[in-house]
């Protein structure tokens, strides 16, 4: 087959034609494939919005159909993307009701070991038009593997990692597009780079391929091609296509390609870090007793805790930028305030105020860190700040 597109090194290739089509004369295997198929959603009609009519159309590949329709066409090209699966590989899918419940069917009927069912809830989901509906805010996303019995690559460490240590749950909170991603064009049904950033390190090692069907806007591709993996698209339309070729080229700066990475890797709910300079015997106390604390001042009045307290779960200590060690807060978001008579009951000798803010934490092992980022900033190394944990568990 010719391709449509592919990046010099081959990490970016691109078919145009019907995927099932494609499909049946491809010869890679992929470790793993996401596919955004139609959800059936499109009946032609239009809505009146102060004032004015819309229409919602997405295109005739949207158009709602027969469940028979439905279901054969789902069969057909899952079938297709089983035949380029690798043995130990999985698949996800996205869907609403219109059509998740047919991919689910038909994912059992051919074999596949359905794993998980997640809930994408958009944390800045816009309004329901009609008042005879809860509101939706949810998409769904069904992950299976080729084979009941062959296992399958999960991170679980690295979701635990990113989630502040606890297992990350089938309920995902990440917000819609942004402009930034916007840049290029848009694709009526575009996923944010946040959502399959998250898959893609779930279930994904660096330099693995990732196969997307229904590739649009290639948004699997630039998140793939960010974190090190490689990508096959297929896609019906040539507008769509060029569109991706569009945002690829964009990643190819890699001043663009580095800040692209770090606002994927943004998590409004990311649990955060408290980095704290010690000196070397002070530090050494604190891990002896689980106890970090840092100056609150004199002040009688409120205390303006720093946006991002509420979600934090670790603690740093170090000593002029070295000797870095991360610990886990033994109660997340909780701290209290004690008097400098106080931590002196406990052998320490506060100097320099008379209030502490006061954190407690489980000293008895170290947590791994992936990178341990340079904590020199001249006279702000010695200043407490908050940090997101993906600076220290990194965000490839």
């Amino acid at each position: 087959m010719k391709f449509y597109f592919h990046s010099q090194n081959y990490a970016f290739r691109l078919y145009q034609g019907d995927a099932t089509e494609v499909l049946n004369h491809l010869q890679e295997k992929c470790d793993v494939v996401f596919a955004d198929p139609p959800y059936f959603l499109s009946k032609g009609y239009s809505y009146k919005i102060n004032g004015e009519w819309k229409s919602f159309e997405k295109g005739e590949w949207d158009r709602a159909t027969s469940l028979d329709n439905i279901n054969n066409f789902n069969r057909g090209w899952l079938s297709a993307c089983r035949n380029v699966l690798k043995e130990d590989g999985t698949i996800w899918v996205c869907g609403t009701y219109h059509n998740i419940f047919s991919v689910a069917t038909c994912l059992v009927e051919l074999g596949f070991k359905v794993l998980n069912i997640i809930v994408w809830q958009k944390s800045d989901a816009k309004p329901t038009l009609s008042r005879n509906y809860f509101n939706f805010t949810t998409e769904y996303i069904v992950w299976a593997r080729k084979k009941e019995k062959v296992p399958h690559y999960f991170n679980c460490d690295l979701m635990e990692q990113i989630n502040g240590g606890a297992r990350m749950s089938d309920v995902w909170r990440i917000p819609f597009i942004s402009s930034w991603e916007l840049k290029q064009g848009k694709h009526p049904t575009q996923k944010p780079l946040r959502l399959l950033y998250r898959i893609i390190l779930a279930s994904t090692r660096e330099g693995e391929t990732i196969l997307d069907p229904f590739a649009g806007s290639c948004t699997t591709g630039i998140a793939a091609n960010l974190l090190g993996r490689k990508f096959i698209g297929i896609d019906l339309s040539q507008e769509f296509l060029d569109y991706g070729i569009r945002r690829k080229q964009e990643i190819e700066n890699p001043t663009t390609a580095e800040w692209m990475l770090k606002k994927i890797s943004e998590n409004p709910e990311e649990v955060m870090v408290m980095v704290n300079h010690a000196r070397p015997e002070l530090r050494e106390k604190m891990i002896e007793t689980g106890i970090c604390y840092l100056r609150a001042g004199d002040s009688k009045g409120s205390l303006l805790v720093t946006p991002g307290f509420e979600r934090l779960g670790y603690v740093l200590l170090h000593t002029n930028g070295e000797n870095a060690q991360l610990f886990k807060l033994k109660t997340k978001g909780h701290f209290q305030i004690w008097t400098r008579e106080t931590l002196q009951q406990y052998g320490f000798e506060p100097r320099s105020a008379s209030y502490y803010v006061v954190l407690h934490f489980d000293p008895t092992k170290a947590m791994p860190c992936k990178y341990y980022p340079d904590l020199k900033e001249n006279k702000n190394t010695f200043r407490a700040k908050i940090r997101p944990l993906s600076d220290f568990m990194g965000i490839k």
